[in-house]
């Protein structure tokens, strides 16, 4: 068994790093753009510290930086983070920020759901259980909603839904872009690479593009910063936790989120909608832990496949 000291200190750096991807909603609202211009200038201040953590000088030719070659996956990734943020920024104006953050979160049951479909991976019964908390709470949260907290409540939730696919797909591209590079690697070329994804978005829609004041500008570099500490940290922590505990853990995001939008823009929570966010973080609970729970030993006590029980 594992002790818990080593424990200790990933599994702090996951819930400061919920903690500060928990910002995101809040900063997009001042950023002073519009919503896909802020996923641009979120990857545009992202991309200098990057460039520092990522680049090794002294290559040979145009890669004199050492940054390598974006595999297929890594710009699919980057394809689909674009997808997410897109619809998820729409999202936070258009519905509450708890809403939209809550949601979201509805990820790793699409995961889960596209591992049952596409790759044969039976849930478990758990899991079944954790799908219809996460439906009940889906629409709990949004027939609950009261009035005045976005600007298209009913369209905003069904952004924020859709956003869990997008990050779902980006989700299995991370993952098998990290077969061959590291996740620094991996997050620098799907930063690069939905970029321009996210500018086009926002000039085909005709959004701001440029922050009217001072604040806005700040808004805008601090998406950046969270954006490499925030992902940055997960990522690192991933390596020395295992991934249910990580998933739990980052649960705190939506509840971070959920305070700010209180304190900073009023935003209240009614009974029906508290608890429909209630069932969707315990589905997402339920969820991981049906897929973190070993096999079922077999007669002669070993487990499927003769390995014996840990």
């Amino acid at each position: 068994m594992t002790a818990p000291a080593p424990r200790l200190i990933p599994l702090l750096v996951v819930l400061a790093s919920a903690s500060i991807l928990g910002l995101a909603p809040i900063l997009v609202r001042l950023t002073e753009t519009g919503p896909a211009a802020a996923g641009f200038w979120r990857f545009a201040f992202a991309m200098p510290l990057l460039v520092l953590l990522v680049a090794r000088p002294g290559g040979e030719g145009p890669d004199w930086l050492g940054l390598g070659r974006p595999s297929k996956w890594m710009l699919l990734a980057g394809l689909f983070f674009a997808l997410d943020l897109s619809f998820w920024h729409y999202g936070i104006v258009m519905t509450s920020v708890a809403n939209a953050t809550v949601l979201c979160n509805l990820t790793p049951v699409v995961v889960t759901l596209i591992g049952w479909l596409f790759f044969k991976e039976k849930p478990a019964r758990l899991f079944l259980l954790a799908l219809g908390f996460a439906m009940a709470g889906a629409w709990a949260m949004a027939a609950g909603k009261a009035g005045g907290q976005g600007t298209n409540p009913p369209l905003g939730d069904a952004l924020s839904l859709l956003v869990s696919v997008w990050y779902a797909l980006y989700f299995l591209m991370v993952k098998f872009a990290r077969t061959t590079a590291g996740a620094l690697k991996v997050t620098f070329w799907a930063t690069l690479a939905g970029l321009p994804l996210m500018g086009a978005v926002a000039l085909m829609l005709g959004e701001d593009m440029v922050p009217a004041t001072a604040a806005g500008w700040a808004a805008c570099v601090g998406m950046g910063l969270m954006h490499v500490a925030g992902q940055g940290g997960v990522a690192w922590a991933l390596g020395r936790l295992p991934a249910s505990i990580t998933a739990v853990t980052i649960l705190i995001q939506p509840i971070v989120a959920g305070l700010l939008g209180w304190v900073i823009f009023g935003e209240i929570l009614s009974p029906v909608q508290a608890l429909g966010g209630a069932l969707v973080m315990a589905a997402i609970v339920l969820a991981q832990w049906s897929n973190a729970r070993p096999p079922a030993p077999t007669k002669t006590g070993a487990a499927p496949g003769g390995t014996a029980p840990a």
